[in-house]
């Protein structure tokens, strides 16, 4: 598509609650998009200049704005139809800079002078932070995410500009508001919307990319990337298992089984959607676990009331009852939910536990996306093993034993990059410890610990040499003796 053609075009936005297109906005063409980055290729090396102490102390100032703002809050409320998520997404920005300027602490003061292995020469690295980073965040938590890459990369010192979903882009305009009251931020920090091309011309112009999203639209960011010679650091899709063991109380894993599975309407990439318990407590823990599921509610017709909102982006409801009708049709029982209902025209789905599934299902195979717990037994957990690591994806994963040391002999087996131990979904708000992405779930440096921020960096090596110097005579011909 040409300049001409993208300049002006607009997109508008699903209200998930109401169902309605009631938000509009302007794409941002290429042509916009190159004098973004210019501008902020300008500003980037003041930036990097400031003392690490002093960028924190501006994001600090950042972060006390956003989460005062009412009218970004309610803005990210329309996005995505929950209130309480929302409202923590706003509250975690202090918590991270807090964080990353200890780890960015940590980092800058191991950049001392090192002795080689040649006597006479001395080393140490300078850490020079990528220019200009692009962010493509994701609909399904579209102000934290986009965050976890922001955040450390500000702090390493790279102008940062970011486009959000346009599934949930209503956040944005109130977002602008406040980093204009932040001017030395907003200098090196910029939002731009639009859709799928919009993220494409982004790639051609920056030096790195962090993108959040689906396997597909993943494969079409990594050849941009490729065609730019840029890195790409990607978090992809999930389907991440549990595996319970017959020492696991049921009951109390069917509670910890229903919050990883059902917070955020499955709306997240480290949900559980795939249950593999031994066959000797299946039956307690279904039970206890249907008791349980049909105790939630939703948050209609008050956004303050219930357990969980709506589906975000309505071609979700489509995946998740083709999944449903794929495992009826092969055998699969539906002991609860598995309806989704219309209220105020937007689209809701209450938790639905199914057993007699298999490897055969969609819903064991492919992301589902939504609320959705396919419980499989077992006998032998080599068997469990086995089956939680058949998958394209390796994303994080779970398990509950009986004890930590039978927890953790299983997790070492399991082909994830994150794994909860006696719970799940740890990853969801402890971002210590590093972590790679397993097969299709990704790839990069770790978006957690150290390498969240060191990979804004690339390492440049001074050698210093304090001996005698030589010429060329030391390298000359010599006959053997």
């Amino acid at each position: 598509m040409s300049n001409a053609n993208h300049t002006n075009r607009t997109l508008q936005a699903r209200n998930p609650r109401t169902g309605e297109m009631d938000y509009s906005f302007e794409v941002t063409d290429e042509k916009e998009i190159i004098s973004v980055v210019a501008d902020l290729r300008k500003n980037q090396p003041a930036w990097s200049a400031m003392s690490l102490q002093e960028r924190a102390e501006i994001l600090s100032d950042w972060a006390d704005a956003v989460s005062s703002s009412d009218e970004l809050l309610q803005a990210l409320v329309k996005d995505t139809g929950r209130y309480f998520i929302s409202s923590a997404e706003l509250g975690r920005l202090s918590t991270m800079v807090k964080d990353w300027l200890k780890i960015g602490e940590t980092i800058f003061a191991e950049q001392i002078a090192k002795q080689s292995s040649a006597p006479t020469v001395t080393y140490k690295h300078q850490l020079v932070p990528f220019e200009v980073v692009g962010v493509i965040g994701p609909w399904n938590f579209p102000f934290l995410i986009t965050l976890i890459d922001l955040v450390p990369a500000l702090m390493a010192g790279s102008a940062v500009v970011v486009k959000p979903s346009e599934i949930t882009p209503r956040f944005i305009a109130p977002l602008q508001k406040i980093l204009q009251q932040v001017p030395a931020l907003n200098a090196v920090c910029r939002f731009i919307q639009g859709d799928g091309k919009t993220g494409q011309d982004l790639i051609k112009h920056v030096d790195a990319l962090c993108f959040t999203g689906s396997v597909k639209t993943g494969k079409i960011v990594y050849q941009t990337g490729a065609e730019n010679f840029i890195p790409i650091y990607a978090e992809l899709g999930g389907k991440d298992p549990v595996i319970i063991t017959e020492n696991a109380d049921p009951k109390d894993t069917a509670k910890i089984v229903l919050r990883a599975s059902v917070q955020a309407t499955g709306q997240a990439c480290q949900s559980i959607e795939r249950v593999y318990i031994h066959s000797s407590i299946a039956e307690t823990f279904t039970s206890e676990l249907v008791r349980l599921s049909e105790e939630v509610e939703i948050n209609y017709p008050d956004v303050h009331e219930g357990h969980i909102g709506p589906l975000i982006f309505d071609k979700q409801a489509d995946i998740i009852q083709s999944h449903l009708k794929d495992a009826e049709e092969k055998g699969a029982e539906i002991l609860c939910g598995g309806l989704i209902e219309q209220h105020g025209g937007g689209l809701w789905i209450l938790p639905t536990v199914l057993k007699n599934v298999d490897h055969s299902m969609l819903v064991m195979k492919d992301e589902t996306f939504g609320p959705i717990i396919p419980i499989m037994t077992y006998t032998d957990v080599n068997d469990a093993i086995e089956l939680a690591n058949d998958t394209q994806y390796g994303l994080s994963a779970a398990v509950l034993a009986g004890d930590r040391v039978e927890a953790e002999r299983i997790a070492m087996h399991l082909d994830a990059g994150a794994i909860s131990i006696q719970d799940c979904g740890i990853t969801a708000y402890v971002f210590d410890g590093e972590k790679n992405w397993f097969k299709y779930s990704g790839t990069g440096a770790s978006r957690m610990g150290q390498m969240g921020m060191v990979r804004f960096f690339r390492k440049k090596v001074l050698y210093t040499q304090s001996g005698e110097t030589q010429g060329i005579n030391a390298m000359g011909e010599q006959k053997p003796s």
